[in-house]
This record gives structure tokens, C-alpha cells and sequence, in this order.
């Protein structure tokens, strides 16, 4: 059997051969970008108080979750007649997307663009936000709000999208996406009100930490890692066969002509970022802030989202850094001067760094228009108006609608007292009040023991006998006199499985714990969130009470101190008191016998 040359293979092959290829890269890209929703869920929730977790980590679900759903039956129809209206082109309430498999995983791609636009907003919003609110403003961001901020910039079947008629410029989506995100995140934060006890009547901030460093660090690398497909992957077609015919090829290099310098750009953007964050970060408070670093990080990658078809290296570099600088500045504006609580800094990681690289890229233009080309090449050139002027239009137009719509739907629940949950809600928690579940259970159920355990009972008498509440001591005497005594410990958290551990071994299994704060001879501590030193004098600690009968009490004090004692301040204390009285409510016992 004689195989085909490649002269013999049919157009209609290759055609078939470079769509399997487009749509495989095309999808692989989409997948990386949901994986940014693992990112989100944990720096938000990271960001947080350990007390809202499972509400952010829901929110963040559900935004998938709803959003997806409307984006597929309105969303995406919204955005094709909107943009075909807007920019002259063929409409039709029908029109949502194409028929085949290519057009179905585009589809996708647009779909987790418009995610991760509207789980921006779970982030400005936590701690005080009712999720019945946000899941009612996540269907409409997807439905409306950025499916007409989409129109005006990507899509517009059978014309032009109206800003891109203008020259307006955004090729990943720092200002569709992230700017959209981050604006609507800044204005519902500002319509909602901050949390409890996060500004004083005098106007003074109140730094309010979250509970896991670790969760925002990881959930910042996801993220990072996940951009290289929203940036790399927005050059979704690998070949086409048209433009391999038109040069007399068989195929030709379609986006991917350009993905290596949006690869290296997306690069450099995400480590100037956090340069430019730590830089002035040690400037401002002497030390490098591990949160501004990681912030930083997306800061400038969002920077260099918009643009990143259009710059230079040295591009990158400069609007990378710059847009990891500008966000604990922004950020200490916007908590401290403008009082509105961005818990997650939403507004300068994803509004003000998406702004600033779509309105300064003509500066390192690959176009050359600008100063572009002549810094890279050493030499200067005249800065035309016209490259910036599309840019800030653009920007303004975005800003203008994002704002509207996001403070009208707001505006609405607050005004019917639907926005945010009740101020007991809010001390209590989220997690509690709004799921009924406890992210963090300090302690296991009654038939848990993870961190110790229970062991037998090692009383034995020496005659063979079983021990009995009215055993006698050695000197003829019973314990504690005869008497009930309660023998309450306030010691570390990290020395509790000890603890139980030996009592359980002298005896004593019985006991009550309690997380309590407080202060004592343990020195305070400082602390930094975001750059911003505060003090810690209350210590976490835990209570201990152990009440005992049948057990001398110094037993039970020898067996906590040997458990608790690590030699350092802050072990805690002891203390032993008289019990006046003890019942058994099952038995109705009283005296010794209920103990």
C-alpha cells in the first residue's frame, strides 16, 4: 500500500488536523483558568477570620456554580447583541454561539473570564455580606453586568466592538476582567459598610488580621500559576490554515507567532509585581510584609493582563513593578482615608493595577508610537496623544458602568435590609449563622481524643481490689478530706494533648476545656497585616477544669504542670477551690457520689 505524500493530503485534513489542535490548546488553557478558583477560594479565605472561612469558601463555589449556569442561558446572548448593537453589527435574541466543537469551547473560555470577574467580589465583601446577596448580584454580573462590559470591548458579531472602534486595547482582560472585578468589589464594600469594630468614632483603623497566612500565600501561587493560561491561553488559536495558504504554506502561525513574548511579559509583570510591593512596603514600614508581597505578585500580573500582546520586556518590567508599588499606597487610601473595608484589597490588586497598565502601556508600545521602542532602543521619541486617549476613555467608560449597575443592585438590597447579616450574625460568624457548620472545632466530640487520648484507668489497689470513691490513703485519711475540689488551669493551647495525656494517667480523665484570651506575665506581642503593626496582649490560652473527689487534688496538679510546663513565660497557673456542692442530673447523686 502506497502511503499519501504530503501533497496528497486534502485541505479539508489539514483543516480537520489544525482545529483538533487549536481546540485542545484552547481547552487545556480553560482548565488552567478554573484552577485559578481553587487560588481565589484560598487567599480569600486566608484573608479572613477563621470564623467566616466556610462562607468564603462557599461564596466562592456558588459563584461558579450560578455563574456558569447564567452565563450559558443569558450571558453570553446578552454580550453578542449588546456588542452587535453597540458596534453595528447583526443581532438576534437567538444569538448566543456557534454550532460546533470549537465554538462550544470558546464558549467555555469566555465563560471562566466572566468567573472570575464576578469572584473578584466575594473578597471586598466578606465578613458581613448575606449570602442571599451575593449570590443574587453574582447572577447578575453574569447575566448583565460584564457580559455589556465584554460587549464593548471583545464582542460584536458582524461589526466592531464599540470601544475597540475607538482604538481601546485590552487583549487578556486587566480592565474587562479584573478592573471590572475590583471596581465592583471597591463599590459594594463602600454600599455595604465596613465590618464591626474596623474603625473607631474618632476615625482611627482598627487592624482586623486573617487567620492564615499560609491559606493567602498558596492561594497567591495558584493563582499565578493559573494566569500563565489567562494570559498565554487568550492566544487561543495555534495555526491557521488560511494564512498557510495565503503564504503558499499548507498551515500558517496563527496567535502563536506572538505567545513566547506574552509568555516572558506575563512573567516578568508577576516577580516586578512583588518587587514593587515589597519596595514600598519597606519603605513605608521598615519591613517587607509577606501579604504585599503576595498581593504585589497579582497586582502585577494584572498590570501586564490588559497590554500583554502590546509590550516590551522593558515594558513588563516597568508596569509590573509599578503596579505592585502602587498597592499599599492605594490600599492605605482606600482603608484609612476613603474608610471603605476591602478585606482582600480587591480594589488596588485588580481595579487600580488593571487601570494603570492599559493607560501607560503606550510608553513601551512594541508599536513604537510612543516613548515605546526608543527606550528599549536607548533613544527617546515624541509621545503621541492619541496612543493614551482610546486607553483612558476606554477605562472611564468601564469604570463609569461597573460602578452604576454595582452600586444599583446594592443600593437596592440595603435599601430593604437584604445586603448584610445582623449584627449578631456578624460577632457570631458566618460560618455558624449562615451554613450551621464550625470550620475550625477547637476540640473533638465527646468520642474524639486526636491529640492525646484517653488511657485506662491505672488506679489499682494493692490488695487486688477495685478502687472505689471512699478508698482510704495510706494515712488512714480519704482524699481532699473527703471533699470535692475544682482544679481549673489556664495554660497554652500547644500543650493540651499533653495535658489530657497525663491525666489520664494519673487517674483523672475527667475534664472541661475552654478556649479563653488572656493576660498575665507572657509579654505582649506585635503584630503586622498588611504593614500595619498592631498589639497582641491578650493570649490565646485554653481553661482546664477538672473536678475531682476520689482524686487528691495535688495528683491532678502535679499531672497539669508536668504536661503544661515548658520553661518559658506564658505556661500558665493553677488554681484549686472548694466545691460547694455537685448533683448528677441523670442520677439526681449528690455530694462525692455525682463526682
Amino acid at each position: 500500500m502506497i502511503e499519501p505524500t504530503l501533497l496528497e493530503v486534502s485541505t479539508a485534513d489539514i483543516e480537520q488536523l489544525a482545529t483538533g489542535m487549536n481546540l485542545m490548546w484552547a481547552l487545556t488553557v480553560t482548565f488552567l483558568i478554573f484552577f485559578m478558583h481553587a487560588g481565589f477560594a484560598m487567599l480569600e479565605a486566608g484573608q479572613v477570620r477563621s470564623k467566616n472561612v466556610a462562607n468564603q469558601l462557599t461564596k466562592n463555589m456558588l459563584t461558579w456554580a450560578v455563574g456558569i449556569f447564567v452565563f450559558f442561558v443569558i450571558g453570553m446572548g446578552i454580550s453578542n447583541n449588546v456588542g452587535a448593537a453597540l458596534g453595528g453589527g447583526d443581532s438576534s435574541p437567538l444569538t448566543m454561539f456557534g454550532e460546533g466543537s470549537f465554538d462550544w469551547a470558546m464558549w467555555l473560555f469566555s465563560a471562566v473570564f466572566a468567573m472570575t470577574a464576578a469572584t473578584i467580589v466575594s473578597g471586598a465583601v466578606a465578613g458581613r455580606a448575606k449570602l442571599r446577596a451575593y449570590i443574587t448580584y453574582t447572577f447578575l454580573l453574569a447575566a448583565v453586568i460584564y457580559p455589556v462590559v465584554a460587549a464593548m470591548v471583545w464582542y460584536a458579531p458582524g461589526g466592531e466592538p464599540i470601544l475597540a472602534s475607538f482604538g481601546f486595547a485590552d487583549f487578556a482582560g486587566g480592565m474587562v476582567v479584573h478592573g471590572v472585578g475590583g471596581v465592583a468589589g471597591l463599590t459594594a464594600a463602600w454600599i455595604l459598610g465596613s465590618r464591626m469594630d474596623k474603625y473607631n468614632d474618632d476615625g482611627s483603623v482598627n487592624i482586623i488580621p486573617g487567620h492564615s497566612m499560609t491559606f493567602a500565600v498558596l492561594g497567591t501561587l495558584i493563582l499565578c500559576f493559573g494566569w500563565f493560561g489567562f494570559n498565554v491561553g487568550t492566544a487561543a488559536t495555534v495555526v491557521d490554515v488560511d494564512a498557510g495558504a495565503a503564504a503558499g504554506e499548507v498551515v500558517g502561525l496563527a496567535d502563536f507567532e506572538y505567545v513566547g513574548s506574552i509568555a516572558m511579559v506575563t512573567a516578568l509583570g508577576m516577580g516586578l509585581g512583588a518587587l514593587g510591593a515589597s519596595t514600598i512596603s519597606l519603605a513605608m514600614n521598615g519591613k517587607v510584609d509577606t501579604l504585599y508581597v503576595a498581593n504585589g505578585m497579582l497586582a502585577g500580573l494584572v498590570g501586564v493582563t490588559g497590554p500583554t500582546d502590546l509590550i516590551t520586556p522593558m515594558g513588563a518590567i516597568a508596569i509590573g513593578f509599578l503596579a505592585g508599588a502602587q498597592l499599599p499606597i492605594v490600599f492605605k487610601l482606600v482603608d484609612e482615608r476613603l474608610k471603605i473595608d476591602d478585606v482582600c484589597a480587591v480594589f488596588p490588586v485588580h481595579g487600580t493595577a488593571g487601570m494603570l497598565g492599559l493607560i501607560i502601556y503606550p510608553l513601551w508600545s512594541i508599536e513604537g508610537t510612543a516613548i515605546g521602542g526608543g527606550v528599549v532602543a536607548g533613544g527617546i521619541l515624541s509621545i503621541e496623544a492619541s496612543a493614551f486617549a482610546p486607553q483612558i476613555v476606554g477605562v472611564v467608560a468601564i469604570t463609569v458602568w461597573t460602578v452604576a449597575a454595582t452600586a444599583a443592585v446594592w443600593g437596592a438590597f440595603k435599601a430593604v435590609g437584604q445586603a448584610r447579616v445582623t449584627p449578631e450574625h456578624e460577632r457570631d460568624g458566618l460560618d455558624v449563622t449562615e451554613h450551621g457548620v464550625d470550620t475550625y472545632p477547637e476540640f473533638g466530640g465527646p468520642d474524639v481524643a486526636t491529640d492525646g487520648g484517653s488511657v485506662e484507668d491505672k488506679r489499682v489497689r494493692t490488695d487486688g481490689g477495685e478502687p472505689n470513691s471512699e478508698e482510704l490513703r495510706s494515712d488512714g485519711g480519704k482524699p481532699n478530706d473527703g471533699e470535692i475540689k475544682m482544679v481549673t488551669a489556664i495554660v497554652r493551647p500547644d500543650r493540651l494533648g499533653a495535658i489530657k495525656q497525663s491525666l489520664a494517667e494519673s487517674g483523672a480523665p475527667s475534664l472541661t476545656v475552654t478556649n479563653v484570651s488572656g493576660r498575665g506575665s507572657q509579654p505582649a506581642k506585635k503584630g503586622q497585616w498588611r504593614g500595619e503593626e498592631y498589639t497582641v496582649d491578650l493570649h490565646q490560652k485554653v481553661k482546664i477544669e477538672c473536678v475531682v473527689a476520689d482524686i487528691p487534688a495535688e495528683t491532678v496538679v502535679d499531672a497539669i504542670c508536668e504536661g503544661a510546663n515548658t520553661g518559658e513565660p506564658g505556661d500558665g497557673k493553677v488554681f484549686v477551690t472548694p466545691v460547694e456542692r455537685a448533683v448528677q442530673i441523670r442520677t439526681g447523686k449528690t455530694g462525692t457520689d455525682a463526682v
